[in-house]
């Protein structure tokens, strides 16, 4: 097998061999917790920019399946892990794991100490690394890491966003997107049906995941998918029952486009919500402001308490921004907390219709502990008082 290397800008390297495409690639460095759900990372637009390391120790096990696909096209920078499965043990899987990163371009490493790299990470904080395969050299590529861009400052979202509007029904979606329809993997509770008219959203996509209109249309809302650059009056003349900002990649003090179309959509009255990238454009638009984490929090398992309940949610999460909360004004409330290190999860304005999270709950991959917050969209969009 083809050799590859992994430099981090502290100058450490790490030796291993190529799973992937031919090549060289840049990007930071980060690591993601879950077991499963390789394949929803590797399309998950969130990842532009990053080379992901995988920290369970065998990934590729199960194959690759089109259903599973969270985008139209893979974004992550590039992919390591510790052993790359050489087989794929699921009878849905078309294609193998290491082939799929081959076909897409992406540059990968195996057989190197991930939990050692983690551990660096942990420690140091995320930082800018290069993967390069064949014989090259470590200490040059070093430099070409301290060299290549910064995430902090970065704007990722325009280069994953949709080129132009398109809509998402429960009837049309897979084929108006051009992509599968993806498992049907549990069903809404029937409180949370939409009863009478169909309801029809705008979404902001920022760098949405497939799963999150999945669900939506799931819970009876159509939804009309707009460029993260779409004015917020352009899409509040269209009268949309709500609107919602997703998931992206980036820093989102980068955005400011983002962000002043998500302070004219709080204050338009429409009940408004937000997931990840979102939540933090949202947290901007209401008067706050963000901070970067040392090394984020990625993966399917991060507990989070939501609290007023005071329930925990076991959550899906991929960030390595968070929202300051000395910065909020006094109309905005904190709403759930990660119990890692007590970071803003989640928001609510106090008089507008407007909510949103840090975390993922729509999942894919990851628990559906969160899903009710779907049910909380459709309420407010219902005028029910939450």
């Amino acid at each position: 097998m083809k050799t590859a290397t992994l430099a981090l800008e502290n100058g450490q390297t790490f030796e291993g061999v190529s799973i992937g495409a031919d090549g060289e690639t840049t990007g930071e460095v980060v690591f993601n917790t879950s077991l499963t759900g390789y394949q929803e990372v590797l399309t998950d637009p969130s990842y532009a920019g990053q080379i992901v390391t995988m920290t369970a120790p065998q990934i590729g096990n199960y194959g690759v399946t089109g259903e599973d696909c969270e985008s139209r096209k893979t974004s992550v920078a590039g992919f390591v892990v510790r052993e790359a499965s050489p087989m794929s043990s699921n009878w849905r899987a078309e294609d193998s794991f290491t082939n799929y990163l081959t076909t897409n371009g992406i540059v990968a490493i195996a057989e190197i100490d991930t939990r050692a790299l983690t551990r660096v990470l942990r420690s140091a904080g995320v930082m800018r690394g290069v993967i390069a395969t064949g014989d090259v050299s470590a200490k040059a590529l070093v430099e070409k890491a301290k060299a290549s861009a910064k995430m902090e400052g970065a704007d990722w979202v325009k280069a994953v966003t949709c080129e132009a509007p398109f809509d998402w029904t429960a009837a049309s979606a897979p084929q108006a997107a051009g992509v599968p329809a993806g498992p049907s993997d549990f069903i809404v509770p029937p409180t949370h049906l939409s009863p009478g008219a169909t309801r029809t959203i705008a979404a902001y996509d920022l760098g949405m995941k497939w799963n999150i209109l999945r669900r939506f249309t799931n819970y009876g809302l159509n939804v009309r998918v707009y460029p993260a650059t779409t004015p917020a009056e352009e899409v509040l003349a269209t009268n949309p029952a709500g609107i919602f900002f997703s998931n992206g990649p980036g820093d989102p003090a980068a955005l400011d486009y983002v962000g002043r179309n998500a302070k004219v959509a709080a204050e338009s009255g429409v009940p408004v919500f937000g997931i990840c990238l979102g939540h933090q454009a949202l947290a901007m638009g209401l008067g706050g402001s963000t901070y970067k984490l040392p090394f984020g929090h990625r993966g399917t398992n991060h507990p989070v308490k939501h609290l007023e309940t005071g329930k925990i949610e076991i959550t899906s999460q991929n960030h390595g921004f968070a929202v300051d909360p000395a910065s909020l004004p006094k109309d905005v409330e904190v709403t759930h907390l990660n119990l890692y290190d007590n970071t803003v999860e989640g928001l609510k304005h106090k008089e507008l219709p407007v909510f949103c999270v840090q975390y993922h709950p729509e999942a894919a991959p990851g628990p559906h502990d969160a899903d009710y917050l779907f049910g909380m969209f459709l309420d407010s969009i219902d005028g029910k008082k939450q």
